[in-house]
């Protein structure tokens, strides 16, 4: 319990009058943290905390690295800076050692400082230096995890640095013929049969590495720390991330199997305007990468790198690409689906060449002053499209039907008519494509004419919707005619429900304690807030399982 002495302890407030510090002993909060617990988190509400005693350490992660900017003592004061900028907390706070610290919530600060002008003016006076501090701070360069030399042509070295974008690791890419590279690379620069060449920030030269190894020598996770978990969930994506967060939080041993990045799909949205709870919309990246931090600070580990070759229905074992095997009591199917190919004489030899499926971010600073060309007419066309808009020196939507408003929110379709360099072909139709080494020019088809006219390609990316791939289930799970999985209601009427002691719940598959979440679910919605909605249902599903069914 706090008591005016410690208050008063703290110079900010050793002048304040008995009767505030009365009022603040009574109003703040008294914080007893054990070494490593955090007093708030990076992006935490403001408020105003005062060290009484032990030591408190204060982080910040730049690119996905922690960094330490420094330390508070006993008697000093930190929220000073999103107090007086209203803004969330731009760094956490974590006990070096047991620690108690005082938090006076900001309504509570705000009154105090209309009580006692001096404490407003010390608070102002110490935000403005700290502010200085973070200036100087962000005006310095970021250092890249990784420094990549490879052709931009090259399927190893598009694959890596999309992997590293996917991973959100900073990373410079280098031609090798750049002028630059000689300074950029120390040492003796790789030849053209040893690229894509990556140096690591801390000296680590690897030439045409494999995803797992890279991810292993950047810190993610690759290999599982236990033999058995309560649920394993099959998918990093928004509803894979989702059930991660619940599951870790409420206890559960959870395991998340991701064979690429975390993020799925909506992980490559350049931008969601329409996401509950930011009003300014949000990138899939970063909304991905919160929901990551956020799931691992819980408990949950996410693996990377890693497919699952099959599953045993019967044991509950996840066989692993590479030999691996785990044990969960409940499965989560969060797998999401996949692009759509386009089935055209001569595509597949230049993807990773010009051709995309999906937006592929990390080739937006090599679109500048070049026309692309994307293929869709949803919402997930129209994003990239306004992002591209921003590098390219035209962006062209290639929309086989007649309207746009018939597949893409009205939100996009106002804000593509709002960009000059944007253009939209409705009825028409890629049918050929053209290049030596990669595209440089597509055809395409009037449908209403018939006309093919060529045009200069710098980029075609494509958005033609996705199919489940599920074909690597075992048959015991149900799935309709175009793979996505059967629950509840549907695995009853499609008569696979094995079990007449009870119904299967609504999110469960036609295994008993087998869950699907999200796009791979048959279901008429694919919303990213659908997705994270059925993920934290699912964690709820698996809880009634495992009580009822004493898996």
């Amino acid at each position: 319990m706090l008591t005016i002495d410690d208050i008063r302890a703290v110079p900010l407030f050793s002048t304040l009058p008995d009767s505030e510090l009365e009022n603040l002993a009574h109003t703040a909060a008294d914080l007893h943290l054990c070494a490593g617990e955090f007093a708030v988190h990076e992006g935490g509400e403001r408020a105003l905390y005062a060290v009484l005693s032990g030591k408190m350490e204060v982080i910040k992660t730049f690119d996905g690295i922690e960094r330490t900017l420094g330390w508070r003592l006993p008697g000093t004061i930190f929220g000073e800076v999103p107090l007086a900028l209203s803004s969330p907390f731009p760094g956490a706070y974590r006990a070096a050692e047991a620690s108690r610290v005082m938090r006076v919530d900001a309504p509570q600060y705000y009154a105090l400082a209309a009580a006692s002008p001096e404490v407003a003016f010390k608070m102002g006076a110490l935000a403005r230096e700290r502010i200085g501090g973070l200036q100087s701070l962000s005006a310095e360069p970021p250092k890249a995890r990784v420094t990549i030399v490879g052709n931009r042509w090259d399927d190893a070295c598009t694959l890596l640095r999309q992997f590293l974008a996917r991973n959100q690791i900073s990373a410079d890419w280098l031609a090798p013929d750049a002028p630059e590279l000689a300074a950029r690379w120390s040492g003796t620069c790789p030849t053209e049969s040893e690229c894509p060449a990556l140096r690591l920030v801390d000296g680590t030269v690897l030439s045409r590495p494999a995803t797992r190894e890279l991810a292993g020598l950047l810190g993610l996770q690759t290999q599982p720390r236990l033999a058995g978990y309560d649920t394993a969930i099959i998918g990093g994506g928004p509803a894979g991330l989702a059930a991660a967060v619940y599951g870790a939080s409420e206890g559960l041993r959870t395991l998340v199997l991701e064979r690429e990045a975390p993020g799925g799909q909506a992980g490559t949205s350049s931008r969601i305007e329409n996401y509950l709870g930011f009003p300014n919309g949000v990138s899939g990246d970063e909304l991905a990468s919160r929901a990551l931090q956020q799931a691992r600070r819980l408990g949950a580990e996410i693996l990377v790198t890693r497919s699952v070759e099959r599953i045993d229905v019967e044991t509950r074992r996840i066989h692993l690409d590479g030999g691996d095997a785990v044990h969960a009591r409940t499965i989560i199917l969060a797998t999401g689906v996949t692009w759509r190919r386009l089935a055209i004489d001569g595509f597949d030899r230049f993807i990773g060449k010009g051709i995309y499926y999906g937006a592929a971010r990390s080739e937006a600073s090599a679109t500048h002053g070049l026309d692309v060309h994307l293929i869709g007419g949803g919402n997930s066309a129209g994003q990239a499209a306004l992002f591209f808009a921003n590098h390219a020196r035209s962006v062209t939507l290639v929309v086989r039907g007649d309207s746009l408003e018939k597949g893409m929110s009205r939100y996009l379709v106002e804000q593509l008519a709002g960009k000059s360099n944007v253009a939209v072909r409705l009825r028409s139709d890629v049918v050929g494509a053209h290049g030596d080494t990669h595209l440089t020019a597509i055809d395409i088809r009037d449908s209403t004419t018939g006309s093919v006219s060529r045009h200069d390609c710098g980029g075609l990316f494509v958005f033609i919707g996705a199919d489940a791939q599920t074909e690597w289930l075992p048959s015991e799970i149900a799935r309709d005619e175009r793979g996505y999985v059967l629950t509840g209601d549907d695995v009853v009427k499609a008569a696979r429900w094995p079990h007449h002691h009870r119904d299967p719940y609504l999110l469960e598959s036609s295994v008993p304690g087998v869950f699907a979440c999200g796009d791979v679910r048959l279901s008429p919605v694919k919303r990213v807030a659908s997705a994270v909605g059925e993920g934290s249902m699912a964690i709820a599903f698996a809880h009634r399982y495992l009580q009822s069914d004493g898996a």
